[in-house]
């Protein structure tokens, strides 16, 4: 575990030195549990609400009970999103990621960690 820990620190550090870029360090916040940075949010609002917001709503609030409510997605649970998004759910979902790049994913995530605010 340590040695993990190390390595991931190590791993950090070298990005880092490399000059990540603004978005790029959005993006990696929010492969962690750390709060994303706001212009990733604002990206992610903006794809929400031209690609999700017809089934899950505006700001998260469906008017149905059909869809999922983003809103109490578990923040912990980044790995089963994407894989949801990427490639659908129960039928219920269609997939898209053949229309969004998993840049866009996480920048959608980083809006759904927000719970809609």
């Amino acid at each position: 575990m340590k040695l993990y820990w190390g390595l991931t620190a190590l791993a950090f550090a070298g990005a880092l030195a490399a000059g990540l870029s603004a978005s790029a360090q959005d993006r990696a916040q929010t492969a962690s549990n750390e709060a994303p940075g706001a212009a990733q949010v604002q990206r992610g609002k903006q794809l929400y609400a031209e690609r999700c917001s017809h089934c899950h709503g505006f700001n998260m609030i469906s008017a149905g009970n059909v869809t999922y409510d983003l809103r109490t997605f578990p923040h912990d649970q980044r790995d089963r999103f994407f894989e949801s998004v990427t490639n659908g759910k129960d039928r219920l979902m269609p997939p898209w990621g053949d229309v969004l790049s998993q840049e866009q994913i996480g920048d959608i995530w980083a809006y759904i960690r927000t719970g809609g605010k």
